[in-house]
């Protein structure tokens, strides 16, 4: 199975993911024309910028950025999903019985890549990352000042959202679900809980054993978003707090990524290498924004501050965010490859609590 293969990569060497998805789609200059296609011809509302229904209308610019990530030197490649959930699609007045269809066409770009890749490349092995994204509202905090009761969304309605796109990507066949971008963990919470309700929906299925492997239970990865120099998410939380509030799914890895570039995740990348019990994942921008939103880190500095956390033995899979390119992952990828993984650390069999930041309970002989 290529899920097997691909939690034994974690143990054989650092793994690399791919780099940013939008930045590569701005460079083909594409126009309003191809987001609709001919599918979408009359809708009636702007759809340029809605890069995960270029899977549909313009699926061979998707194939093509994920086959240069993979033959640059990464071994995953996210689908275009970041905004496949009928929540982030209502912006675009898109009908809730497209997602399903938009999260199949997707897995089927990446696929379709690694394929190729693997058919030029004989005995390489690509995967495929089911991308979750954090939607556009949130479950912790109001979008009215006014109103610091009010949310824009329930927490069913998230659920039922996510249960949507993820019973897609399964039946499409990714290799892993990967949770990403977090900035409000009960946002997250949610997402976690619609993978476990769908793995133990499919294990009830005809030809389901106890745990759903057969029907669909792939590993979980999860990334949270730092958002700023006070080391916390959106909603408020530390990075050792996030952990703890997420522990619990027993993720085959926990790791940050987008907002802040390498040099300024530095402390948290630390932090969470000293406490997590599963693999760690760094996948951040190249550097800040600069004055026009653009990107200015270039390839080798983005490699050699990825490459200082994997000397630290900090990183178990590596990649980039926002503003990288293949070329940003070929010199990450070629970074790392002699570097050892990070040793997995023992579960400690202690409590571990969190709000806002973490409370670690040990027990005391008595």
């Amino acid at each position: 199975m290529s899920q097997s293969k691909f939690e034994q990569l974690f143990k054989e060497r650092i793994v690399v993911i791919d780099g940013a998805m939008g930045s590569l789609i701005q460079t083909y200059k594409l126009e309003e024309k191809d987001f609709r296609g001919e599918r979408f011809k009359a809708h009636p509302k702007d759809l340029k910028g809605n890069n995960d229904l270029l899977c549909l209308t313009r699926p061979d610019v998707i194939t093509e950025i994920h086959r240069r990530y993979l033959e640059a030197g990464a071994d995953v490649v996210e689908t275009n999903t970041f905004s496949s959930t009928s929540i982030a699609q209502a912006d675009y007045d898109l009908a809730p019985e497209l997602i399903s269809e938009l999260n199949l066409a997707a897995v089927k770009c990446a696929r379709d890549a690694c394929n190729q890749v693997e058919a030029a490349q004989p005995g390489r092995k690509c995967f495929v990352a089911g991308a979750i994204g954090p939607l556009n509202r949130t479950l912790s905090l109001s979008p009215d000042v006014n109103r610091p009761e009010y949310r824009a969304v329930t927490w069913n309605q998230v659920v039922s959202a996510y249960e949507e796109q993820i019973r897609a990507l399964l039946k499409g066949g990714v290799d892993v679900l990967l949770v990403e971008t977090i900035f409000d963990t009960l946002n997250s919470k949610a997402a976690l809980f619609a993978i476990e309700g769908v793995f133990e929906e499919l294990s009830k299925a005809p030809g389901g054993d106890a745990d759903g492997r057969r029907n669909g239970r792939v590993p979980v990865m999860i990334s949270v978003t730092i958002t700023d120099a006070s080391g916390r998410t959106l909603s408020g939380q530390t990075v050792s707090a996030f952990y703890d509030s997420i522990r619990h799914a027993r993720p085959l890895s926990v790791g940050i990524n987008c907002a802040l570039g390498g040099r300024e995740m530095r402390p948290y990348m630390q932090e969470l290498a000293r406490i997590a019990e599963c693999h760690v994942s760094c996948y951040p921008n190249a550097g800040l924004p600069n004055a026009f939103g653009g990107y200015d880190e270039t390839p080798d500095e983005m490699a050699a501050v990825i490459g200082e956390f994997a000397d630290n033995g900090w990183v178990n899979l590596v990649g980039g965010c926002c503003g990288s390119t293949p070329e940003h992952i070929a010199a990450i990828a070629k970074r790392v490859k002699t570097v050892k993984p990070r040793a997995r650390l023992e579960e400690a069999g202690v409590m571990r609590l969190a709000g806002l930041e973490s409370l670690v309970v040990e027990s005391r002989a008595s």
